[in-house]
């Protein structure tokens, strides 16, 4: 019976197991830290990433040993464990990519899609068993994206925003002459207005203005231009 499991499961077994768990966890650290922050990849999505990529490590590192000590002496045979791993960090780009969202004039989810590229980059690495490697790789990780996230913040705070775009979420009822008016009593200049309709229900409004506004006070603006009516959302930047 003992003779058949290690049949089953191969000599490697506790290796492998031990691996995937360590990359179960690191990956978790990662997608621990995206999902607090409400990001569209989070927890189980980095525990996948980490976990599949260190599964091609080990398939690349254990998965042929029988076919190589077969045709130990053939010359048309030859080991090279680094073949599937450079398809892993080419095609994790897709899945990346995947949660980047344009949504008119802004760009999100960059940080999470590095952070996938990164993870699968910890699980190969756990699965050439480069531990001390992956953990260093993790904890420069998780700093980067906790203590650099906090003093973007504080810049930003201290940082004076100018606004140069004005994106309105309305339902068509939205009348634009209101949004215009409104404008006009900040003086605002309006430099170009453009209509996109995203549902049969729901339309964006992209207002540029003439130029940047250091003096305007932000709040006041987007609160008078989120009281007109059939108005959803208001943002700028």
């Amino acid at each position: 019976m003992i003779t058949y499991l290690n049949q089953f499961l191969g000599e490697n077994f506790l290796i492998i197991l031990s691996r995937i768990i360590f990359a179960l966890f690191l990956s978790g650290l990662v997608g621990f830290e995206r999902e607090i922050h409400n990001h569209s990849a989070g927890f189980r999505t980095h525990i996948l990433v980490g976990i599949g990529s260190c599964l091609m490590m080990l398939l690349s590192l254990y998965g042929f040993e029988d076919i190589l000590n077969k045709y130990e002496n053939s010359v048309n045979v030859r080991f090279d464990p680094s073949r599937i791993p450079s398809y892993v960090v080419s095609g994790i780009g897709f899945l990346g990519a995947g949660t980047i969202i344009v949504y008119g004039g802004t760009i999100r989810g960059l940080t999470t899609a590095a952070s996938i590229w990164a993870v699968a980059g910890i699980g190969l690495v756990v699965g050439a068993g480069m531990y001390g490697t992956a953990v260093l790789t993790t904890l420069v990780i998780l700093l980067s994206l906790s203590l650099l996230n906090n003093f973007e913040k504080v810049f930003t705070i201290t940082k004076k925003r100018s606004i140069n775009m004005i994106e309105i979420v309305a339902l068509p009822e939205l009348k634009i002459s209101s949004v215009i008016t409104t404008l006009e009593s900040h003086n605002i200049k309006i430099n170009n207005i453009e209509i996109i309709n995203v549902e049969s229900d729901l339309r964006n409004i992209f207002i540029s203005i003439g130029h940047h506004y250091d003096n305007i006070d932000r709040n006041m603006l987007l609160e008078s231009i989120t009281n007109i009516e059939h108005i959803k959302n208001v943002s700028s930047y």
